[in-house]
């Protein structure tokens, strides 16, 4: 058994539960209410931490793997959240302002109306000049590569050795 593996996984989940309490801290402490992308991002980290809690009684090499899987899905979610933060994009249009050219009075007022209360398009808090969707992208990239790292080190089962015994 790799002790450096297990250390790895383990330190990956406590980075997603990191991740997971600082922005409910931002929500319930700092009063950011999260947008609907902010949200999808957190799925993935639970994930990561279900994972590793798993890995710790479980230890299988599979569970590494997902582990990194799960992070990579909330680095593609922060990094295309911080593209429409940034304008690169236009985001769902459950999420973002959209264009208001050619619209009617009527179709502005229903636009309006019918817009979220939390826009993914505005950046609602930054450090550094990243937004926390940009920190979780490069957060997330940095937990994907412990886990992958775990995963590339964790010793692989010799089928043939079982089979001969």
């Amino acid at each position: 058994m790799d002790v450096t593996a297990s250390r790895l996984a383990l330190l990956a989940g406590a980075g997603s539960l990191v991740i997971l309490l600082a922005a409910f801290g931002f929500q319930y402490i700092g009063e950011l209410a999260p947008c609907k992308l902010c949200l999808w991002q957190r799925y993935p980290h639970g994930l990561a931490i279900v994972l590793a809690v798993l890995f710790a009684r479980v230890k299988h090499r599979l569970l590494l793997w997902l582990g990194g899987v799960a992070s990579l899905s909330t680095a593609a979610i922060a990094a295309y959240h911080s593209g429409i933060e940034q304008k690169w994009w236009q985001g769902p249009d459950t999420c973002t302002s959209g264009s208001i050219d050619g619209l009617s009075t009527e179709q502005l007022m229903a636009q309006i109306m019918a817009a979220p209360i939390i826009r993914c398009d505005e950046i609602a808090w930054s450090f550094l000049s990243l937004s926390m969707a940009s920190w979780n992208l490069i957060a997330s990239l940095l937990l994907a590569a412990l886990w992958f790292y775990a995963w590339r080190i964790w010793p692989r089962q010799d089928i043939s050795a079982s089979i001969h015994s």
